[in-house]
């Protein structure tokens, strides 16, 4: 009981250390294998359906930062001091569309379903797309529903990371077309598979950050018992 209730402290810790870090030192980086535990912890993420609907791209390269600093105004102050930039894609409807052949490999070779099942699982998915969730009116609802999926991974890297003291910064400051373009430009987007969904920067913090201000438990949480 002493080792769980020790666990949580340490994980509770970890929430209130973590903070958006707008200053990297440059002279700190994070250890090669620090950093692929921070990977692992999103590649094990959960997504629905087990869909895993998305690729993490690990930006070291001096020049493409240069050109990311200078199309997303989230990143200008993060590059190129951050120890390690990730761009998280989200895949796009060619993928995520119940008949995609993406789906069907995925199900079959990585999922290992039967035949029998994987129809049966398909079809529930194109009941899902087509009725529940509505996903299949243009390009852009699936679109948003995968990029739902990679902001699990995405806390659960920067969760990690601060469990192990490494500091981070989710990013959303940029243009999607223009993101796009580039990374498109650099072969990244594999013909219209993947789209860009959100940016993460790692590293160690210059200086301490405010303390942290959340509302209050009571008017956030509601019980119905």
């Amino acid at each position: 009981m002493r080792e769980k209730e020790v666990l949580k402290e340490d994980i509770l810790n970890a929430f209130h250390s973590r903070h958006a870090t707008k200053e990297f030192d440059p002279n700190k980086k994070v250890a090669d294998d620090d950093f692929r535990f921070i990977l692992e912890t999103a590649r094990l993420s959960p997504s629905s359906f087990g869909f895993e609907p998305w690729r993490f791209v690990v930006v070291q390269n001096p020049d493409l930062r240069e050109k990311i600093k200078n199309t997303a105004w989230g990143a200008y102050g993060k590059l190129p001091e951050a120890s390690h930039f990730v761009i998280i894609l989200a895949r796009t409807k060619v993928d995520t569309k119940y008949d995609s052949d993406y789906l069907r490999h995925h199900f079959q070779t990585i999922k290992q379903l039967p035949e029998d099942h994987m129809a049966k699982y398909l079809q529930r998915i194109e009941e899902f797309q087509k009725n529940d969730f509505n996903l299949l009116d243009g390009e852009r609802p699936l679109h948003d529903w995968a990029s739902k999926q990679t902001y699990i991974a995405l806390a659960n890297m920067m969760t990690a990371a601060a469990q192990i003291g490494i500091d981070s910064c989710p990013i959303e400051g940029f243009g999607v077309e223009k993101m796009n373009e580039l990374l498109e430009e650099e072969g990244l987007l594999e013909d219209g598979h993947f789209t860009i969904s959100v940016m993460v920067a790692f590293g160690y913090r210059v200086k301490e950050p405010n303390p942290k201000t959340r509302r209050p438990y009571d008017d956030i949480v509601k019980w119905i018992e």
